[in-house]
């Protein structure tokens, strides 16, 4: 009797056990998207994709969906994400510190497989060239820039305008406002700032969503070509949702009929996106670079305690650098 019962205990214990696995839920993953426009304009963009890769793999898709850069790269940090849309520079820090890898590179509806950081004024500026704004230094411009984190919004101007001149933006202009790229054109056209820095995938954003401000617009310097953002995805996730998830993504919007149409349709909702290119992190390096020579110039035009000190920073700098080059090679 008491074997018989013993048996039944198990019994109960394992179906129990099969049932509450059964209830468990299914881990969701959890897409971040760099907030171009507003947060919310952003995850309105993404979603029916989005949809589209939750019916694939059959599996929950939410959203983390932040108003800042640096939101982003928190909730990366903190491990509350498991693939991203980010730009250069918050690729690199996923990369080497936040557990991610690169799997893919956007690429633009044009077929370029970059964008072009910009600096804005109104039609109507005195500002008319770039040396003009150059040219007076302190005169009393008023700037509006992204944050440190964005590679348009502040350090291809940085890099390429202002740094091999000597200058810095934080003091070289009256005043700085820090916003997105959106507000920042807006406070442009109604005169709140002078100039502020943006890219081609903004300004074709601004010009859908202000058409009669954006005609009031003037760009007065354009940046070399910077390569486009990428897609990363998080160590440890299981290898064959890994793989349904990378070949989705690579395959999206080159189908043949009906449904490589809905699905191009479905990418252009993205400003500028036409689709994905299998990619390393190995694509990182430009923005590596840039980083890299913006801080170079800064440090040999900085004020310094003595020569040693400068020196110590530029050998600092230095090897960070090849330190990062090394974390970006193939594991």
């Amino acid at each position: 009797m008491l074997a018989v019962l013993f048996t039944q205990g198990l019994l109960l214990a394992s179906g129990s056990a099969r049932a509450a696995q059964a209830a468990a839920p299914v881990e969701p993953i959890r897409f971040g998207i760099l907030p171009i426009g507003s947060a919310a304009e952003s995850l309105e963009q993404w979603r029916p994709l989005l949809d589209d890769l939750r019916k694939q793999l059959g599996h929950p898709v939410t959203t983390v969906s932040v108003g800042s850069y640096a939101g982003l790269s928190d909730a990366i940090g903190g491990q509350r994400v498991d693939v991203a849309f980010l730009s250069g520079k918050l690729a690199v820090e996923a990369v080497t510190h936040q557990h991610m890898q690169v799997f893919a590179q956007f690429v633009r509806n044009d077929g370029v497989n970059g964008n072009v950081a910009m600096l804005v004024v109104r039609s109507d500026s005195p500002i008319r060239h770039l040396d003009d704004l150059l040219a007076t230094p302190r005169h009393g411009w008023r700037y509006a820039r992204s944050e440190h984190l964005s590679v348009t919004g502040y350090t291809a101007p940085e890099a390429y305008v202002f740094a091999p001149r000597g200058l810095n933006s934080d003091t070289f202009f009256a005043s700085v406002r820090v916003g997105d790229h959106q507000s920042n054109l807006l406070a442009v056209v109604n005169r709140e700032v002078d100039v502020a820095s943006s890219n081609n995938p903004d300004m074709d954003l601004f010009r859908r969503n202000f058409p009669r401000e954006a005609a009031q617009l003037r760009v007065i310097w354009r940046s070399r070509l910077i390569p486009s953002g990428v897609l990363v995805i998080r160590d440890g996730m299981p290898e064959s949702l890994r793989r349904k998830l990378t070949a989705f993504l690579l395959a999206y919007g080159k189908a043949p009929g009906e449904t490589g149409e809905r699905q191009r349709e479905r990418l252009a909702r993205v400003p500028d996106l036409g689709g994905f290119a299998a990619e390393t992190n190995h694509v990182l390096q430009p923005f590596v670079d840039m980083q890299y020579t913006l801080l170079r110039q800064q440090a040999e035009q900085g004020r310094w305690v003595s020569p040693q000190a400068r020196q110590a920073r530029l050998a600092q700098i230095e090897d960070n650098y090849r330190r990062t080059l090394k974390l970006l090679e193939p594991r």
